[in-house]
C-alpha cells in the first residue's frame, strides 16, 4: 500500500490545484467572452468521499453579454479537456435555471459546495434564494433516481467491482429517499445523508467500510461486492424500473424571468 499523503503535502497539492483552476477559469472568460458567476467543486470532493488522487470536478455557471440572448443563443455548455487531474465544465445560466426548475438538482448541489472557487456575490445570493424557493421536489426525486439508474447501468454489480461504483449509485438513491420524505434538497455529504436515510445498521457499516477504503491513500480500486448493499441497490433499481414515471412539462417562463433577475443583479458587460 502506498504511503498516505501527509497533511502539509496534501495542502500544498490543493493550493496548486486551486491556482490551476483559477487560471483556467480566467482563460475560459477570455476565450469565450463570458462572465463566470459561480464556480465550485462537485463530485466526490463535495460529497465527502474523495481519495487523495481524485480528480477535481470543477463546475461553473456563466453569463453571456446581452446580444447572445437577443440572438437566441447557441451552444450553452463549456467543457474543457480533462488535464492535470482537472475536470472543468460549465452551464450557461439560462440552461442551469431551466434544468433546475425541471428537477435537475446539479445547480443546487454546486451552490452548496464547501469548496468555492469563484462567485459573484449579488448573483449567487439571488440564485441561492430563487433555486431554494422554486425547488421541484417530485421532479428532483425522479432526477436522483435517474442518476442512480445511469450509474447502475441496468445490471447487477459485479462480484469484483470498482469500489466507487457503489458510492455513485448509493448517493443518488439515498438523495431520492431524502427528497421524497422531506421535500427539500439533501445534504451533500454521503455519510450525513446515509445516517438519516439508511435505517439498517448493517448497511451503514458496509458503507462506512467502503468510505474508509475510498478515502485511504493507495486503497485498491477494485474489491469484493458487499452483499447487503448489493441487494439494497438491486431492489431499489427493480422498483424504479417498475414505477410509472410522471410526464415532464417544459414551461420556461419562470426560468427566463429568473434569468432576467440575475442579469440585472450582475449588470451588463463590461463587468
Amino acid at each position: 500500500m502506498q504511503e498516505q499523503t501527509r497533511p502539509q503535502e496534501a495542502d500544498g497539492k490543493a493550493d496548486a490545484a486551486r491556482r490551476m483552476v483559477l487560471a483556467r477559469l480566467a482563460r475560459v472568460e477570455a476565450e469565450h467572452g463570458v462572465r463566470i458567476l459561480y464556480a465550485a467543486e462537485g463530485g466526490s470532493r463535495s460529497w465527502g468521499y474523495a481519495a487523495p488522487d481524485s480528480d477535481y470536478d470543477v463546475r461553473f455557471v456563466y453569463l453571456h453579454p446581452a446580444p447572445w440572448y437577443e440572438s437566441g443563443g447557441q451552444r450553452d455548455v463549456i467543457e474543457l479537456p480533462l488535464a492535470d487531474g482537472l475536470d472543468i465544465s460549465g452551464w450557461e445560466l439560462r440552461k442551469a435555471l431551466r434544468l433546475t426548475l425541471g428537477g435537475n438538482a446539479a445547480l443546487l448541489e454546486w451552490l452548496a459546495s464547501p469548496q468555492v472557487y469563484r462567485q459573484h456575490a449579488a448573483a449567487c445570493e439571488l440564485l441561492r434564494g430563487l433555486t431554494a424557493a422554486h425547488f421541484a421536489g417530485e421532479a428532483a426525486y425522479w432526477h436522483y433516481l435517474a442518476v442512480a439508474r445511469k450509474n447502475y447501468r441496468g445490471r447487477k454489480l459485479e462480484q469484483q467491482l470498482r469500489l466507487k461504483k457503489y458510492l455513485y449509485v448509493l448517493r443518488p438513491l439515498l438523495a431520492a429517499q431524502w427528497v421524497k420524505a422531506r421535500r427539500r434538497p439533501p445534504p451533500l455529504a454521503l455519510e450525513e445523508l446515509a445516517a438519516q436515510t439508511l435505517g439498517d445498521a448493517g448497511l451503514r457499516a458496509e458503507l462506512a467500510g467502503l468510505l474508509a477504503l475510498k478515502a485511504a491513500g493507495g486503497a485498491p480500486e477494485y474489491g469484493p461486492a458487499t452483499p447487503g448493499l448489493q441487494d439494497y441497490i438491486d431492489n431499489a433499481m427493480q422498483a424504479y424500473e417498475a414505477a410509472a414515471r410522471p410526464r415532464r412539462h417544459s414551461d420556461w417562463t419562470r426560468a427566463d424571468a429568473l434569468l432576467e433577475q440575475a442579469r440585472l443583479a450582475v449588470g451588463e458587460f463590461p463587468f
